[in-house]
């Protein structure tokens, strides 16, 4: 299979994982775990930034058309997990400790690219478990922004250091055949 081939169907796989993981974790209302950027952060990792971002901006487009057209905005988000992603595993080995660093860093990124989505394009509701914090930090004062960024950057802390271990596990045991050529921090 050529390597154009087998990059273009992992992404595939990425955009369907992204897919089935998080619409099962959100019909659980599973509590601070989405697991809805885990595709993407395989992708990036295995195959770079730009993979990622094709892997991250087309979820959610394939969400907005079959479950939600609200989901489209927030193809921002993933196209920076995607970046940020790529260009770490691109620099070091992505293992336990640079999946904690990584998944932290995007705990602090994907709130503040989110945040204004949320608020400013849905005036902060946006249909998930975050909204119950939301609502009651409104009602006890809190600007908009703030109540709309404190359970994010809040729920993202647990999902994305959760979601890169899972990959840094994942990618530790996919067969070296499929990734020899385009993991850079292994070497």
């Amino acid at each position: 299979m050529k390597s154009n081939n087998r990059i273009l169907i992992f992404s595939a796989l990425g955009i369907a994982i992204n897919i089935v993981l998080g619409t099962v974790s959100g019909m659980l209302s599973i509590p601070l775990l989405f697991l809805d950027t885990i595709g993407t952060i395989f992708v990036a990792v295995v195959y770079g930034p730009f993979y990622g971002v094709l892997t991250g901006g087309l979820t959610n487009v394939a969400l907005g058309v079959i479950q939600n057209p609200k989901n489209i905005p927030f193809a921002l988000v993933n196209i920076a997990v995607g970046i940020v992603v790529g260009l770490i595993a691109r620099k070091w080995k992505f293992d336990l400790k640079t999946a904690i660093i990584t998944g932290a860093i995007l705990a602090i990124v994907c709130p503040l690219i989110g945040t204004p989505i949320s608020v400013y394009v849905y005036g902060g509701l946006t249909g998930d478990f975050n909204d119950v914090f939301f609502t009651w930090l409104v009602q006890t004062g809190q600007k908009v922004f703030t109540a709309a960024f404190i359970p994010r950057i809040t729920s993202n802390i647990v999902d994305k250091i959760i979601s890169c271990v899972i990959v840094s596990w994942l990618v530790a045991r996919i067969p070296k055949s499929y990734i020899q050529n385009y993991t850079q921090g292994a070497n």
